[in-house]
């Protein structure tokens, strides 16, 4: 193992037994570096790294933290590995997809209250077949967040939301391209809406597969 992995890992460690909390400040890098038996470049490397994946905050002047760990904060470090997708691994973002999404619609039917419910049904209010495609699309994006928020996990809606952006171009092209798209995807919506409304978690879970199973689908057959 690098020493700089080794000085991550003793670190971790810390985090995870509990030694150190979210919010609180780690020891001076010296006596840190001592207490572990690490080189203080190695420390430092270690705390760089631990930085850019959220887990420390280094506050020039003033220490170094570990930060909150609220999953939303640590999966923003997803953000820089699903900006470097390539075209060909789109269809490997719907399979995920596919996997993630139809869970958190069941959990949500379960568990999405009424001033959810309601705001969902406004969100699609603002949509028409004659709506222009990015901006079918933004709403598109909009529902699928919410409702996975509403699943009450926010593991899971993290996952869900960093999951869609790399699909948009390919919802985009489907919207232009495939004729009643749109129309679709509307009624879908609708049918995903009602079946949280009547807190059906299997026909929840069903309209969302079908729902991404049909992008995935047609893109198979465009590629």
């Amino acid at each position: 193992m690098a020493v700089t992995d080794e000085a991550i890992e003793r670190i971790k460690e810390m985090i995870v037994s509990g030694e150190l909390k979210p919010g609180d400040r780690l020891p001076k890098e010296a006596d840190l570096a001592a207490r572990l038996g690490l080189s203080r470049n190695s420390l430092r490397e270690a705390v760089r790294a631990l930085s850019l994946m959220n887990i420390l905050d280094v506050r020039q002047g003033d220490g170094t933290y570990v930060t909150s760990l609220a999953p939303a904060l640590l999966l923003e470090a997803l953000t820089f590995l699903v900006d470097f997708h390539r075209d060909d691994t789109v269809l490997e973002f719907f399979e995920v997809r596919r996997i993630l999404e139809p869970a958190a619609t069941a959990l949500a039917a379960t568990r999405i209250s009424e001033a959810e419910l309601g705001e969902l049904g406004k969100l699609m209010e603002e949509i028409t077949p004659a709506t222009p495609i990015e901006e079918l699309i933004r709403n598109d994006l909009e529902f699928h967040c919410r409702v996975a928020a509403a699943s009450g996990n926010s593991v899971l809606a993290g996952l869900v939301d960093h999951m869609s952006g790399p699909t948009t171009r390919a919802r985009i092209w489907r919207g232009i391209t495939q004729e009643g798209a749109v129309e679709r995807t509307l009624a879908e919506h609708q049918a995903i809406h009602e079946a949280l409304a009547a807190r059906d978690p299997e026909v929840a879970r069903a309209w969302a597969t079908v729902h991404i199973a049909g992008v995935e689908q047609w893109l198979h057959s465009a590629l």
